[in-house]
């Protein structure tokens, strides 16, 4: 098959969050079976510094204005570029300007993506036959669907939900430069409480929808925001599914990361993950103590993740029990930052800090924590929680989404031979302290946390079995 993934993120090149890392990885296993996969993004500023060189592909006027499609190709796999300076080529986040403001030319900046995307998937490029299937994914590129509607274009469309909470949303006054019919702006289309959604218009005009966890997919179908009407009837239909992330292991492999002090396997978990934690204790200066379990989590700093209640429950627990650490990782809400600091300055020798982001300390915090919590309100799959089960570090999560249907928790008697984590249901301090409490009982077992780990380390969630199930959604639809 002919695949063309359109996104606005592909790590290493531009990252923000677990999008790019979905398309950093799902195209290059999906090119192990054989088939033609590409991705189309826009041409960034810093995509531009790191891939200099490319072919032009076409010319064109667009709803963004006048730009050309370029072509490269990045680490075997096909990329089409869109070149539009006066729309990409800025500095930083993708999204926002330096004062954290959404561009005022967002409705057109990602409308042209998915112009673009389905021009591609139409046959602009001429050296490439016109394409089996469109894969959208999240709100950015959610008007691909629509242009191939539009333009009764017969390429199947896929549409994955990333984060159903952003839908981008923009004034209806922006349908015409976005050259799409007048028609299309009805309930039974891209209108949402009288604005213009990208996302919707991807569920609405999509052939399937797909979205990260198979637990998400149910819960966005009672409580979506807004669109679980919508995705009720795709359910019924047949046209909703849950598909799960996997793990990068090219990236995120304990036994090959360079980033770690000491690598390891699960036949040297218990002195790999020593030696890190030991590294990573010294990183932030925490008392070296390897019987102190210490908590790790690397995370942007929202109410959705839970960050609010947790720093609760940590105020609490660390108060309690003087052999728990933490170290984070993370930024967010200026004030939960605070917050976060304050707790290190008053545990300076048990809580470490680091308010940003820096992918090798990520790896150091997986690699070297004993637990990474994962308290989310809402998580469509959560991946960190994920590369936790591949380095070993117990995830502790809240019941939802993908974190339901990947960590399976200690109920706190058994023996441990099918748990891999610790799991709590309410999104409130005292249900996460109940859970610490779990964690705690079970590393005063070393045995039992040996098993837990072990377990933890068997499971699979390799991108080619993710792969497997794309590939049987798009057969099912060509």
């Amino acid at each position: 098959m002919n695949i063309l993934h359109a996104a606005s993120e592909l790590y290493p090149l531009i990252k923000t969050g677990g999008l790019a890392d979905v398309l950093g990885a799902l195209p290059f296993a999906q090119r192990q079976s054989g088939d033609d996969v590409r991705v189309i993004l826009p041409y960034y500023r810093t995509i531009r510094h790191q891939i200099p060189y490319t072919a032009e592909v076409a010319r064109c006027d667009t709803p963004g204005g006048y730009a050309v499609i370029r072509y490269a190709e990045y680490r075997g796999l096909g990329l089409y570029l869109i070149d539009a300076p006066h729309l990409y080529d800025r500095e930083g986040n993708p999204y926002y300007g330096a004062d954290y403001r959404d561009y005022a030319d967002n409705v057109v900046r990602f409308g042209l993506l998915g112009w673009a995307a389905a021009a591609v998937a139409a046959g602009a490029d001429p050296f490439w036959n016109r394409v089996d299937v469109l894969h959208a994914h999240d709100w950015q590129a959610g008007l691909a669907a629509a242009y191939l509607k539009a333009w009764d274009v017969p390429v199947k469309s896929v549409f994955t939900i990333h984060n159903i909470a952003y839908q981008g949303l923009f004034n209806a006054k922006h349908l015409s430069e976005l050259w799409l019919p007048q028609h299309m702006y009805q309930i039974e289309g891209l209108e949402f409480r009288g604005e213009i959604s990208f996302l919707k218009a991807g569920l609405y005009y999509s052939d399937h929808i797909t979205t990260v966890s198979p637990t998400y997919a149910q819960e966005i179908a009672v409580s979506g925001y807004g669109m679980e009407g919508l995705l009720k009837l795709r359910r019924s239909q047949g046209r909703l599914s849950g598909m799960l992330n996997g793990v990068d292991e090219a990236v995120w492999n304990p036994a090959a990361d360079a980033e770690l002090a000491v690598a390891y396997d699960a036949e040297h978990a218990s002195e790999g993950k020593a030696a890190n934690k030991t590294a990573l204790q010294r990183h932030f200066g925490l008392h070296q103590d390897a019987d102190a379990m210490l908590c790790v989590m690397v995370s942007r700093l929202t109410e959705q993740k839970g960050a609010d209640f947790l720093l609760e429950a940590l105020q609490t627990k660390l108060a309690e029990d003087p052999k728990m650490q933490f170290a984070l990782l993370g930024s967010g809400s200026p004030e939960l930052e605070q917050a976060f600091l304050q707790l290190a300055a008053a545990y300076p020798e048990r809580v470490g800090v680091h308010i940003g982001y820096d992918e090798k300390l990520a790896h150091r915090l997986i690699g070297g924590g004993d637990v990474i919590l994962v308290p989310s309100r809402f998580e469509p799959c959560g991946l960190t929680q994920l590369y936790g089960l591949k380095y070993g570090t117990l995830p502790l999560v809240r019941r939802t989404g993908g974190l339901a249907d990947t960590v399976a928790g200690w109920d706190g008697v058994s023996d441990g031979l099918d748990a891999t984590g610790f799991v709590f249901d309410k999104a409130d301090a005292a249900a996460l302290e109940s859970a610490f409490n779990t964690a705690l009982a079970a590393w005063a077992d070393k045995a039992l946390w040996d098993r837990l780990r072990r377990c933890a380390m068997a499971q699979d969630f390799g991108w080619l079995r993710a792969a497997d199930s794309y590939r049987i959604c798009y057969e099912s639809l060509i």
